[in-house]
């Protein structure tokens, strides 16, 4: 099915999509993101109300052309280990193979994140049988260097679990961070050449203000919340987030892709919908934005339709601030 699309606007507007990942293949825009449900559920801070169970794969010739949907590419019960809820997916493309990386629940209900296999962007993806080892949380955002060495970055607060993992093992009532503590931070990990694999322990971002200070878990505007991407520009690395519960898009900078990253400003301001996700791509020498609100749906938490806008930086290298419902 294609969709005619302008910017700004839905993508697809058949199905309910979010979180969308967008990367470059084959010359063309394909887009990754989670499929939602069309039907009422009460939102909750666990997360309960994304029940997706399958990933579409989304593209376009060009971000004039139509958008096509090449339907469903993978299905929870294809998963073995897992049992609900396939959220925020990213893919990537190396040893001439497209990789669909994603989360969801094992049978225990601790969210992991799995990887299926294909050789076409647009799918259908193959499952490996388990979960990658070492995994957990949720929202995967996969990035090849131009050395072709691969990270994987990941995590994300309340529903997704990342605050049980503070041990690096998981707990399922930890305590609780005050506002006046380090805020927790995306963790990060160099996958395997097979891209199957870590071939570390994940570990922690640390993401600071331009002092050098760790950003506090009571930094509302600016702390991690979920939603980790990854991308270059001008040989710096932009790790970009959202903060959660103040519903922006935000950035940090850094001459590593482990970091520390030093805290910058904003890439998008609030949508309507509770959550915001995002990816960012370049395609024929100019950037864009990929991202979602609840606009189709009426506001719906668990009814998201995926969009993209064009993103400019500024001669500094930093990014100029999106308002997505601005001239």
């Amino acid at each position: 099915m294609a969709n005619k699309v302008k910017r700004n606007e839905p993508l697809v507007t058949h199905i309910y999509t979010a979180d969308p990942s967008a990367h470059v293949f084959d010359g063309k825009l394909y887009i990754y993101p989670s499929h939602d449900l069309d039907h009422v559920k009460e939102s909750n801070d666990n997360g309960d109300q994304y029940d997706m169970e399958d990933y579409h794969v989304l593209s376009m010739e060009n971000p004039e052309s139509e958008c096509v949907d090449h339907g469903e590419a993978l299905h929870v019960k294809d998963v073995p280990w897992a049992s609900k809820q396939m959220w925020a997916p990213d893919a990537a493309y190396k040893n001439d193979t497209y990789y669909l990386f994603f989360p969801a629940r094992d049978h225990d209900g601790i969210f992991r994140i799995g990887v299926a296999t294909s050789a076409s962007p647009s799918g259908p993806f193959s499952p490996q049988p388990n979960y990658i080892p070492g995994s957990f949380s949720i929202d995967p955002a996969v990035f090849v260097d131009e050395d072709g060495r691969a990270y994987m970055y990941f995590g994300g607060l309340w529903g997704g679990q990342l605050e049980k993992w503070q041990t690096d093992e998981y707990v399922n009532e930890p305590a609780e961070i005050a506002p006046g503590q380090p805020a927790l931070g995306p963790r990060v990990a160099e996958l395997s050449e097979d891209m199957l694999a870590f071939v570390e322990q994940p570990v922690e971002i640390a993401i600071v203000d331009e002092q050098g200070n760790a950003l506090l878990a009571g930094d509302e505007d600016r702390r991690y919340f979920e939603g980790p991407w990854m991308h270059k520009y001008n040989g710096k690395y932009y790790l970009s987030y959202s903060t959660g519960t103040t519903h922006k898009i935000v950035y940090a900078i850094s001459d590593n892709p482990k970091g520390p990253f030093v805290f910058q400003g904003t890439v998008l301001t609030p949508v309507l919908g509770w959550t915001t996700h995002h990816s960012i791509v370049q395609f024929d020498g100019k950037w864009y934005l990929f991202y979602h609100d609840s606009s189709l749906s009426g506001g719906a938490d668990n009814k998201r339709s995926v969009k993209f806008t064009e993103l400019a930086y500024n001669e500094d290298g930093t990014i100029v601030p999106i308002d997505p419902y601005g001239s």
